[in-house]
């Protein structure tokens, strides 16, 4: 699997524009859709909110790569 670390700039990242900036779409509405398909998780848990807050210490898994979000 894949490991991308993402490091944070400020509190947290909403999960549509973390998927966009870390080159896993196009788009933040790509994302969006990306994330309504279900096949996103968030610390091994499927997540279905498009502007889940992400912050520091999270894990996002997307089709065999993992984001570390690290603040």
């Amino acid at each position: 699997m894949q490991t991308i670390d993402f490091r944070l700039e400020g509190d947290y990242i909403e999960l549509n524009q973390l998927l966009k900036l870390s080159g896993l779409c196009d788009s933040g509405g790509a994302g969006k859709m990306i994330v309504a398909s279900g096949d996103v998780k968030v610390d091994g848990k499927t997540e279905l909110r498009k502007t889940c807050k992400i912050r520091a210490g999270q894990v996002v898994t997307l089709a065999g790569v993992r984001i570390r979000v690290t603040g």
